[in-house]
């Protein structure tokens, strides 16, 4: 245990339980492996990453008297760590794209670069930094920083991430670190008051249109397509006004494009008191935008990919994920940014319009990391986002406000479409019949609950989902099924439905 070396916080720096854990963990794990060991942390958005390998840093420099070097891939992140280091009295040199040689190198025990940055300065020089005992990867999942890891075969590698999934198939994560340390869960930190606590809307979106790139992810050109429409900027405001009105809210769009619709879109509706931010804006202006949202109450700032790592306001309340991404990482990513806690803020919003919850479950959702970590190409094969959209399309939950409406037959909702279809094939009953006892269970459940015919019609209406549902299940058992024998199946499904309903409401 390091608690007794490393020198105790004064009351506002202290630190939580679980990160003293963290860094008692870590430390441990590298004073028992080899000098060139690599070693990969991750820790949920939010949790404090910066502040857990900044004493680590700290523990390095003063206790095994070695020299550290923290690398980052944003700006934004080299401000913060050096930042973060010099609050511990940790003494260190920023290495930014100003910087071309290191004057008094042995007067610093701990440097903060850029990767792109430093990887030119070693191109050039493979000397230009030297002696590093530690190297600290910020952000790790990024591919960018395995260019520079030739440079450091014998120092020790740490890397933290809050997901560690590589987007590249090619170039898993396992491949570049020996062993994976997990922190507490998203769910422990909220329950213990350190992270907020969500509430998650849904808004379903047709994704047809949709195309796969080479990098697995959706294309940027036929997503821009989709959320260009008016359908969508129209449920995106629509969601806004419902759930999000008056709250500070951060949007993330599929492009550029997109973005500057959106914020043209919600000016037109009279909300004001919006801006957009993209890639291609200036330092300076980058900056002022960002200094106008977290001083501005009920602020919502539109942007594209740009805010989802190296932004840190934690006076978020919504955020908006206006898109459809089957990057597991990007989706921790973007909602993480809302999750921080404040004196004045436990609680966010999440509005998904890109069935992103239906992909990957709530984000608060517990994650075996560890086999994400150990066998990444499952959750990065075209077939794993397939299945996951095959089953959301075929999981059916009746609203609370619908299921109320069916009080004295709660107990029939529930129809076992998939087990009786492979009851019937084992014993040669023709599967077909499953439908009429579909109709007969739903025709029972109208029942017991209308007074008349033309209560009956009205609920029969609202099991439409529930009759879909119980459709596409029973098709999906069939070796082959096309849309049109669906809608015929639907058709016919209704038109029985109506005409028992007629006889035993009626005979009633």
């Amino acid at each position: 245990m390091i608690n007794s070396e490393i020198p105790q916080k004064t009351e506002e720096r202290k630190l939580y339980p679980y990160q003293e854990k963290a860094i008692n963990q870590i430390v441990e794990k590298l004073n028992q492996r080899p000098d060139d060991f690599k070693l990969l942390y991750q820790l949920p958005t939010g949790g404090g990453k910066t502040i857990i390998f900044s004493e680590i840093a700290r523990y390095f420099n003063n206790v095994k008297n070695k020299r550290v070097l923290i690398l980052t891939h944003r700006v934004e992140l080299l401000e913060q760590t050096s930042a973060r280091l010099k609050d511990i009295n940790v003494k260190n040199f920023i290495i930014n794209s100003d910087i071309r040689k290191i004057e008094n190198q042995n007067d610093y025990n701990c440097f903060v670069a850029m990767v792109e940055t430093l990887n030119n300065r070693l191109m050039e020089d493979d000397n230009f930094i030297g002696n590093i005992g530690l190297v600290i990867i910020d952000e790790a999942h990024n591919n960018s920083f395995r260019k520079i890891f030739q440079y450091f075969r014998n120092s020790i590698l740490l890397g933290v991430t809050a997901t560690p999934l590589s987007s590249n198939k090619s170039l898993p994560l396992k491949d570049n670190y020996s062993e994976l340390i997990t922190g507490d869960s998203i769910n422990s930190l909220i329950a213990d008051g350190y992270l907020c606590e969500p509430s998650t809307y849904t808004y379903d979106v047709n994704l047809g249109s949709l195309k796969v790139g080479i990098n697995g992810d959706y294309t940027v050109s036929s997503s821009e397509k989709l959320y260009s429409g008016y359908d969508m900027q129209f449920k995106l405001i629509s969601a806004y006004k419902e759930k999000a009105l008056g709250k500070k809210t951060l949007i993330f769009n599929p492009g550029i494009q997109v973005s500057w619709l959106v914020y043209d879109f919600f000016k037109e509706a009279g909300i004001t008191n919006v801006k957009h931010l993209d890639s291609t804006f200036g330092e300076k202006e980058r900056r002022e935008v960002l200094t106008w949202f977290r001083t501005t109450p009920g602020a919502v700032l539109t942007s594209v990919g740009i805010l989802t790592t190296g932004f840190d306001e934690p006076s978020v309340e919504v955020i908006v994920v206006n898109r459809a991404t089957r990057s597991l990482t990007l989706y921790h990513q973007m909602i993480g940014r809302g999750s921080r806690v404040t004196p004045t803020k436990k609680n966010f919003t999440i509005l998904d319009l890109g069935n992103n919850v239906h992909r990957f479950g709530l984000w608060e959702m517990e994650i075996d990391w560890v086999d994400v970590f150990a066998h990444p190409d499952k959750y990065l094969e075209q077939e794993y986002f397939d299945e996951i959209e095959r089953q959301r399309e075929l999981t059916y939950y009746m609203p609370d406000e619908i299921r109320s409406r069916f009080s004295n037959s709660v107990d029939l909702l529930s129809f076992p479409v998939v087990d009786l279809y492979e009851e019937y094939v084992s014993t040669g009953i023709k599967p077909n019949r499953i439908i009429d006892d579909c109709i007969q269970n739903h025709a029972d459940i109208i029942r017991l609950n209308a007074k008349n015919f033309e209560e009956a019609k009205e609920m029969q209406t609202l099991l439409q989902d529930s009759i879909k549902n119980r459709i596409k299940l029973y098709t999906s058992c069939l070796t082959k099924s096309s849309t049109n024998y669906f809608n015929w199946l639907l058709e016919t499904y209704n038109r029985k439905l109506r005409n028992m309903l007629r006889i035993v409401v009626e005979d009633e």
